[in-house]
């Protein structure tokens, strides 16, 4: 079934998710998985025991979408595809998430300084009644050494805060960064090429396809 207009949902509050939609011109409307101020997060994102940093992206990110379908149709909105995504960072196996302290954003900052890391950003398109589609873009980002007092300094800033592995690639981190190899919108937030596809396969124009 081709939907019937051609704006989906957007299931995140990441600006910068928002911005990458738009820098490709794909219509939008924000659903927010929570509306009341004080209830706790829709979908947990606690790692499950044992479990690899894709299988962790992959599940958080569909659960995103599935919970965000429900909202939809509790609310009765306007019937829609729903996108979600979510973005993980991890070495040596390990997967490292938003710091919520300068302690914490000091430790993961501290680990990736000098070294390669992958960032795994999930995408996931929901059709009601229909299908669900999924792609998942894993990116490699090399660290320049970076001294105790670095590292401070950027902690010291809001930057670290809302992000996976307490950095962002489009703001002071990228002074960081000496080699990316991937897609430099995935590790932004959302892999633009993969979000593409998955929007054609649903029976939805992008600009580049009209």
């Amino acid at each position: 079934m081709k939907p019937a207009d051609q704006k989906i949902y957007l299931a995140s509050k990441s600006p910068r998710r928002r911005e990458l939609l738009r820098q490709v011109g794909i219509d939008f409307e924000l659903l927010m998985l929570r509306e009341a101020q004080g209830r706790g997060p829709e979908v947990s994102e606690a790692v499950l025991p044992g479990e690899a940093p894709l299988d962790y992206v992959k599940r958080v990110t569909l659960e995103k979408a599935e919970v965000a379908e429900k909202a939809m149709l509790w609310r009765r909105l306007p019937v829609r595809p729903v996108l979600s995504a979510d973005t993980t960072v991890s070495i040596d196996g390990d997967i490292l998430g938003k710091p919520a302290t300068p302690a914490e954003a000091f430790e993961m900052l501290s680990r990736l300084a000098g070294r390669t890391h992958q960032v795994m950003t999930s995408v996931v398109l929901r059709l009601k009644d229909e299908d669900t589609w999924q792609a998942t873009n894993i990116s490699s980002v090399s660290f320049a050494p970076l001294s105790a007092q670095e590292i401070r300094n950027y902690c010291a800033l809001t930057e670290p805060y809302d992000k996976a592995g307490g950095y962002g690639i489009q703001g002071y981190a990228a002074a960081f960064i000496t080699e990316i190899n991937g897609s430099y919108s995935s590790i932004m937030g959302l892999p633009l090429y993969e979000t593409s596809q998955l929007l054609l396969q649903a029976g939805l124009r992008t600009p580049r396809h009209d």
